[in-house]
């Protein structure tokens, strides 16, 4: 038996949770996700951390566009996805180029003189810094409770949720694409592919071009401070090369090397040798001594060749529609990318400007 929908999505992410929510109160959908919960992979990794200034110009738009419904999410949460925090740039006299390039695409950035910045991150050295700048407005976000958020939302209005549901078939009949899963049959006009790190790998199974999605492992590690610290307030301090960042994170810092590692399609796990070196810089520029990993893990952050995300109908592939390649910025820019999926899907005219919904078209791609 096959189970018919307006609507299939393929991918139980941020991405494949936020285009059900705001599909489902127009059309019927149906979520199929391969995992026995949904957010498994990139999703349930994030850093967790909205920062306007990240990303080119089309993701900036993005996290503009995103903000508002971060800070007052109707109909997802009762109250603001958002807690401030901060995030602070430095940079060694070696990377006062990347410094200066970050800076000057950005909008409300603060520089800092190096005792300033030790005042924000009293374990910096200050010696090692050669220039600093903080976005005071950059906010650790909720990203269980959007996910969830997304999820009730998407329930509420009759949407079908399918966990243990691998793609494992994928062909067009009559006018609908058709997913055979080990959860049955399912079926719908339009496919949406929300699957992330996996997302090429689906088109290929459909018989649809693939738009070059490279999955990056990123890892990170949490490390307990020096004793007697309170470092509750502390906001997010990165290297202006990104060789590390370190977040304050429920009482421990969240480290991460920083790294793009490329790699195929899998559940990721953390590279101790590349662990160890970024812990490593992380340790230069700061006065403590990593003495002991308390946990480490890895996500797969999958880019596209411009590193801007894919949204739109696949222009060879009738029904097809890409939301994927969101790299390191997907929990962020989802109520953006998720009300644009709508939109389009929808035939209705998208709130996003001309422009950026040009360049996120996948026709660029293929």
């Amino acid at each position: 038996m096959t189970t018919r929908s307006d609507f299939l999505i393929i991918g139980g992410g941020i991405a494949g949770a936020g285009a059900a929510a705001r599909l489902a109160p127009s059309a019927s959908v149906t979520l199929l996700e391969m995992e026995d919960a949904l957010g498994r992979h990139a999703t349930g990794r994030s850093a967790a951390i909205f920062i306007r200034n990240y990303g080119n110009a089309t993701l900036r738009a993005l996290n503009a566009a995103s903000e508002p419904v971060l800070e007052t999410p109707e109909g997802l949460s009762d109250h603001s996805l958002l807690t401030p925090r901060g995030e602070m740039l430095i940079a060694t006299e070696e990377e006062l180029d990347d410094f200066r390039a970050y800076l000057a695409g950005a909008e409300g950035m603060e520089v800092l003189s190096p005792e300033e910045a030790v005042a924000l991150f009293p374990l910096l050295r200050p010696q090692t810094i050669a220039a600093a700048a903080i976005e005071r407005a950059a906010k650790d976000i909720d990203v269980d409770r959007l996910l969830q958020g997304f999820v009730r939302l998407a329930r509420r209005n009759n949407a079908r949720i399918v966990t243990n549901a691998p793609a494992n078939r994928i062909c067009k009949k009559g006018g609908l694409w058709q997913v055979e899963t080990a959860a049955g049959t399912y079926a719908a006009p339009v496919l949406i592919n929300a699957a992330g790190a996996w997302a090429d790998v689906i088109a290929d199974r459909a018989g649809v071009s693939k738009i070059g999605l490279q999955p990056m492992r990123r890892s990170a590690a949490l490390i307990p401070p020096p004793d007697g610290l309170d470092i509750t307030s502390w906001p997010l301090v990165a290297s202006a090369s990104e060789s590390w960042y370190c977040k304050p994170d429920a009482g421990k810092f969240m480290v991460s090397p920083a790294d793009e590692d490329p790699v195929e399609p899998h559940d990721a796990w953390a590279d101790d040798m590349v662990l160890a070196e970024g812990l490593h810089r992380f340790e230069q520029a700061v006065t403590m001594e990593v003495t002991r990993v308390e946990h480490s893990w890895a996500g797969l952050r999958s880019f596209v060749k411009d590193r801007t995300p894919a949204a739109g109908f696949a222009p060879d592939a009738d029904g097809f529609f890409w939301l994927a390649g969101q790299g390191g910025y997907g929990v962020q820019t989802a109520p953006a990318l998720s009300q644009l999926t709508a939109d389009l899907c929808l035939g209705n005219d998208p709130a996003l400007s001309p422009d950026v919904v040009a360049a996120l078209d996948p026709m660029r791609l293929i």
